[in-house]
């Protein structure tokens, strides 16, 4: 089977699906747009114009299309005769950006099958849908022993007392308003413990778990999430989790969930109190909880090989998409021809489902 996969941008936890899906025997060709993008900066309208010929030329006698991301959908609706997977990541369902939001939820009505990572993402969408969580790498992420963690990242950690400080994760950046990097600070601040907050951003994938293992604690205080990874690769590394209700957190194994300050301070508490428990033999590893066999990275590319071959049953792989795409692809020209201000297109967050 043969899978050309579109996407905005590729993640780290996209290709390790699409390296799953290899093992599963699905070979994968993935065309990304055009360009580059920043939060203040993000990619135009010309930009994915651009990405349409990019596709075309990359179709060949590929069986399936599977779109990451409602911006990359218009064009794999407009490839005929080709089945099209429809995965949407969080912002696209959730962001600020109305009309991303609408053409997402009209996509999602067209393409052959949608995926969802998130439940917490069915409140948006009002189709049929498949739930495939995104899975972890727990190969990169797992215990290490917090000590030799944090020689790697080059954080002096000794206090005053001689005692090492305890350290609090933030793994955002900290002008994103919807990651609310204040009330981090204010529940830190009310918290008993003797802790300081670091914020990490632009870190390598690669590098996360050192981070994850030299903290004591993961602290989310988001307004609005539809995962995020980064707990679910904290609970696997052993890291304390605590958050406020968004996305999935909920499900993870281990994670304290609170709405206020005041239970956010209780629970950053507690967690401290465990981790510097778990932590008081530098040579031991922490202990991760044991984590849903879905979040398996293997899980994930057994389970979307099996909503390829479902599709290719039900469509054929000779279908028609053509006179749906012309409709979707109408919708998104009528955008591009709105003003550049509205036309920079709103990408999706870096830690990916968000």
């Amino acid at each position: 089977m043969k899978v050309l996969q579109l996407v905005t941008e590729r993640r780290p936890f996209f290709d390790a699906q699409v390296e799953a899906l290899e093992r599963a025997g699905v070979e994968s060709t993935v065309c990304e747009v055009p360009g580059s993008h920043s939060a203040a900066e993000p990619r135009t309208a010309a930009e994915y114009a651009r990405f349409s010929p990019k596709v075309l030329s990359a179709l060949g006698d590929h069986d399936l299309i599977h779109a990451h991301y409602g911006l990359t959908a218009p064009f794999a609706l407009a490839l005929p005769r080709r089945p099209v997977v429809l995965t949407l990541w969080g912002t696209d369902l959730m962001g600020e950006s109305e009309w991303i939001r609408r053409m997402s939820r009209f996509a999602a009505g067209l393409a052959d099958a949608t995926i969802l990572p998130s439940r917490r993402m069915v409140e948006t969408l009002d189709r049929p849908y498949t739930h495939v969580p995104f899975g972890i790498d727990t190969d990169r992420f797992r215990p290490i022993p917090r000590e030799s963690a944090r020689e790697r990242v080059g954080w002096e950690t000794e206090g005053d007392d001689g005692e090492d400080a305890k350290i609090v994760l933030f793994p955002y950046d900290t002008d994103r308003p919807e990651k609310d990097f204040p009330r981090a600070e204010r529940v830190v601040e009310r918290a008993d413990a003797d802790a300081e907050i670091r914020a990490i951003t632009g870190v390598s994938h690669d590098e996360m778990p050192h981070y994850m293992n030299a903290s004591d604690a993961l602290l989310v205080t988001s307004t609005r999430e539809s995962g995020p990874m980064v707990v679910k690769e904290a609970a696997a590394c052993g890291l304390p989790v605590v958050s406020t209700d968004v996305g999935f957190v909920s499900d993870v194994p281990g994670a304290s969930v609170c709405d206020s300050d005041e239970e956010l301070a209780a629970e950053l508490d507690r967690a401290l109190a465990a981790s510097d428990s778990a932590a008081a033999d530098a040579e031991s590893d922490r202990t991760a909880p044991e984590l849903p066999r879905k979040w398996e990275l293997d899980a994930t590319g057994r389970r979307l090989r099996g909503v390829y071959e479902r599709v290719l049953s039900e469509r054929g792989a000779t279908g028609d998409n053509l006179y749906i795409a012309n409709q979707n692809v109408s919708i998104f020209n009528t955008n591009l021809n709105m003003s550049e201000s509205e036309t920079n297109t709103s990408e999706p967050d870096s830690g990916g489902i968000t």
